[in-house]
């Protein structure tokens, strides 16, 4: 976008032959990220990811302790990684064969016909 001016401040020691040393300060980029060592976010009780604000108590992805799940329109990509059918599906994967038998509960199947057996 422009050029970027190097800012240099005036260093306290002097050089071998007297003059002062420059150096330039360091800025945002790489040599910064070394200095980050402190957790702003740890795993959320909820979605279980590693979004939720220790100082605000508040989750980045899902909006724990929000009672609504946190899901954006303008994010379509992330409403499918949450969709029904991307988790194990405990109870919803046997709705279609209980359905099939007309959600019968306890005792034994009732006895099949002979001729409809083998096809």
């Amino acid at each position: 976008f422009g050029s970027r001016e190097v800012v240099f401040q005036v260093g306290q020691g002097t050089g071998a032959n007297g003059s002062q040393k420059k150096f330039a300060t360091m800025g945002d980029g790489t040599p910064a990220m070394g200095k980050r060592h402190k957790k702003t976010h740890c795993l959320c009780p909820r979605c279980g990811k590693r979004s939720y604000h220790v100082q605000k108590k508040k989750c980045a992805a899902c909006g724990y302790p929000a009672a609504k799940i946190r899901s954006y329109e303008w994010s379509k990509k992330s409403k499918r990684r949450r969709a029904p059918g991307t988790g194990r599906m405990k109870y919803v994967k046997h709705i279609a064969r209980r359905a099939k038998n007309g959600f019968r509960e306890g005792g034994t199947a009732p006895a099949r016909k002979k001729g409809s057996a083998a096809k």
